[in-house]
């Protein structure tokens, strides 16, 4: 039993070993969770603003405003004078992207109300895992897949677009599992992207966590629908 204990022990030391991540990059990494995790809880605010005012039915408003505080919070430079003010545009930005998200959990619910847990579970699982994987690999091996994933991100949305006007349910499948890999690889990468820009000297956690907060965002939203979908297949499939 001891044996066993101590092998556990060594197991879990072993898994969760980020010594070869500098101090000052693991401080810096501890602020951008930080930082994430303020945006989530903001954006969990603004889906839920949403169903309290039905604020969210004015999707191109609260998008363009989401855009608009994204860009402001970009153009704004860091310094530790100005880290409040950009962590409340940071709040703002997260806060108009759940309003924006309100709708499709709208309809998500009302398919089936346990769906937007499962997604929410879902979402969890892979970007920690994800997570986990890009700061325990040594080498720097994710960074090379930024060509391919910005190539592939393009080609996904133009088909997208081009899939309005031929409503393929074929093609939808493709765009929306499609999605699913792309941003899951997308936390690989601005991860591993993170530690490497902090090693070079940026310590704007601020922006860091939008990455990671639009991966994680969009990770929901693909699960939301591939759930929502599958609900509605199987419910077709039990009333013939």
């Amino acid at each position: 039993m001891a044996a066993r204990t101590s092998q556990t022990t060594m197991f879990s030391s072993a898994l969760f070993n980020f010594d070869h991540l500098e101090s000052n990059v693991q401080q810096h990494l501890k602020k951008v969770y930080a930082s994430l995790s303020v945006g989530m809880l903001s954006a969990a605010l603004g889906a839920y603003a949403h169903t309290l005012t039905g604020i969210g039915e004015w999707f191109i408003l609260t998008t363009l405003a989401s855009i608009g505080l994204m860009i402001w919070l970009g153009s704004t430079r860091y310094t530790k004078e100005s880290e409040g003010t950009r962590m409340g545009i940071f709040a703002g930005f997260t806060f108009t992207s759940g309003i924006s998200l309100g709708p499709l959990i709208d309809i998500v619910m009302n398919i089936d109300e346990s769906i937007v847990s499962t997604a929410l579970a879902g979402t969890a699982v892979i970007f920690i895992c994800f997570t986990m994987a890009s700061l325990l690999w040594k080498d720097r091996v994710f960074l090379y897949m930024g060509g391919f994933l910005m190539s592939s991100l393009t080609l996904l949305t133009l088909g997208g677009l081009i899939n309005v006007f031929f409503r393929s349910e074929a093609f939808f499948n493709v765009y929306i599992y499609g999605a699913l890999f792309l941003f899951s690889a997308f936390v690989l990468f601005d991860t591993q992207l993170i530690v490497e820009k902090r090693r070079k000297g940026d310590q704007d956690y601020i922006w860091h966590s939008v990455d990671l907060f639009i991966d994680a965002i969009q990770i929901f939203r693909t699960l939301l629908i591939i759930l929502a979908k599958k609900s509605k297949d199987s419910r077709k499939k039990s009333s013939k």
